[in-house]
């Protein structure tokens, strides 16, 4: 087993101790000594406790995550816009349906956060992940063209998804 050094003891998830210590000094709106002490402290302390639990890290490709992150954003605002539309006016050109997006591979990562996606935009929510069937339940609020959303999630978010963990179609997480 490989000897780990005291940087790697210390921070056994560095991304993670950033996250952590940002956030204590946003939350604090301090940069006083003793902000940036106790930002230390729990940059440690959190990823140690947690470390466990996220002993596997998988790697990641972070242009298309970034990418992926802000088409899911432009989505919630114009899905936001759209469902206000809908909500607010006549309830006949609503068409509720619900459909099955097939899943292009069974690794775990992929799918849950598709899942993720999909509910995040309103408008639309998973009701399950089928993983022997190999679908995510979908229903939505309005369609008139369930193929058409089905391929507009594959294209939009199960893709990106697939290059961000550097996926092939039909593999295992």
């Amino acid at each position: 087993m490989k000897k780990m050094s005291l940087l790697d003891r210390c921070f056994p998830h560095p991304f993670v101790s950033i996250l952590v210590g940002i956030s204590w000094l946003m939350l604090a709106h301090s940069l006083e000594p003793g902000s940036l002490l106790m930002a230390l402290i729990l940059a440690i302390a959190i990823p140690y406790i947690i470390a466990p639990f996220i002993a596997r890290t998988p790697n990641i490709n972070w242009l298309p995550a970034i990418k992926l992150t802000w088409v899911v954003l432009w989505d919630i605002i114009v899905s936001n816009i759209n469902v206000a539309k809908l909500v607010l006016g006549p309830t006949d050109k609503l068409h509720p349906k619900w459909f099955r997006v097939p899943l292009e591979s069974k690794h775990e990562e992929v799918n849950t956060l598709l899942a993720m996606i999909i509910t995040t935009t309103p408008g639309t929510v998973s009701a399950g992940i089928d993983q022997e069937r190999g679908d995510i339940l979908v229903h939505a609020l309005s369609s008139d063209d369930p193929e058409a959303e089905i391929k507009s999630i594959k294209t939009r978010y199960e893709q990106p998804l697939m290059q961000i963990f550097g996926v092939q179609a039909g593999d295992q997480s």
